[in-house]
């Protein structure tokens, strides 16, 4: 069905006659009738009786009429939709971001976005990077943040931020009495690092290898939190970003040993897709991510 022909009859049958329909839609009444008399052609019908002042609709004509009228709103509609959505009144982000970043660097970003922009639904998943790069190529998430990098071409990586890792002992721990602590006295202590998959472990683990050290954890775990509780029982030492421990360690419930011949720090990164267009509220969210990340205070930065 041409949908220029469908737009003459609708205003057609709005106006109730041709003459009419013609004036309101700029075209002239010869070109209207011709057009409408090969919309009834095609669809093997009559849509309008011709009267000698004006037309009527017939049964198939009004039937037409009806749905001509709702494509007509379904398309205000639409426009409106996109409308809202470039002014960021409406839509949704999917965001998936790695475990560190998900639980102590998002929650105020997520929080003053959905303040400037309550209408917008937010989806988060977190997870390790190897779990948000997938995502990210099947689809499910928009962007991306994640500890690790990425080796796949389709994906586009931008660092946002320079973390630093640091090494954490239960308090009390005879290292963070000592003075110059070397690379070889944390290693000789029991370990506990993050799962296979994490970006924290892997960047840990090619630091130690590019210093000749190697580490065998006596447990891994999944989560940030849970590594912190076991090392807070005294089950060994682990190296976690600073990000993560400022508060246990105000408490007294860790403490941070300086190591002399080794500083770890790592970017992270914003992902995404190469050919995929981002949307006004993705460009949003990052540039309330950018102020979050400027306002790290000095301490928890990575020391020059």
């Amino acid at each position: 069905m041409n949908r220029n022909h469908l737009a003459l009859f609708q205003a057609v049958a709005k106006a109730g006659s041709i003459s009419a329909g013609a004036e309101q839609a700029r075209v002239s009444q010869p070109a209207v009738s011709k057009q409408i008399a090969e919309l009834e052609e095609s669809l093997g019908v009559r849509l309008l009786d011709r009267l000698p002042r004006g037309c009527r609709l017939t049964e198939a004509g009004k039937i037409l009429a009806d749905y001509a009228n709702r494509l007509h709103q379904l398309e205000g509609d639409a426009a409106r939709a996109i409308d809202e959505y470039r002014g960021l009144k409406q839509g949704r982000i999917s965001i998936g971001a790695s475990l560190t970043i998900g639980a102590w660097l998002l929650p105020e970003v997520l929080a003053e976005f959905h303040r400037l922009y309550p209408k917008i639904e937010l989806q988060l998943q977190t997870a390790n990077t190897e779990a948000i790069e997938r995502s990210l190529l099947e689809g499910s998430v928009e962007l991306g943040l994640t500890e690790g990098t990425s080796e796949s071409k389709e994906l586009e990586s931008t660092v946002f931020f320079q973390d630093e890792l640091v090494v954490i002992a239960p308090t009390g721990h005879p290292l963070l009495k000592k003075k110059n602590v070397t690379l070889r006295d944390i290693c000789r202590e029991p370990f506990i690092l993050r799962e296979e998959g994490s970006g924290t472990r892997a960047v840990v683990e090619r630091a130690l290898r590019r210093h000749g050290f190697k580490i065998r954890p006596i447990l891994s775990l999944g989560s940030p939190a849970a590594i912190k509780n076991v090392v807070a029982a005294g089950m060994g030492l682990s190296i976690v970003s600073r990000l993560i421990v400022n508060l246990e360690v105000q408490a007294g419930y860790l403490g941070i040993i300086p190591v002399k011949d080794i500083k770890i720090s790592r970017p992270l990164h914003t992902q995404r897709i190469r050919t995929r267009q981002q949307s006004p509220a993705i460009l949003k969210f990052q540039e309330i991510l950018k102020e979050k990340v400027a306002s790290i205070p000095r301490n928890q930065r990575p020391k020059s």
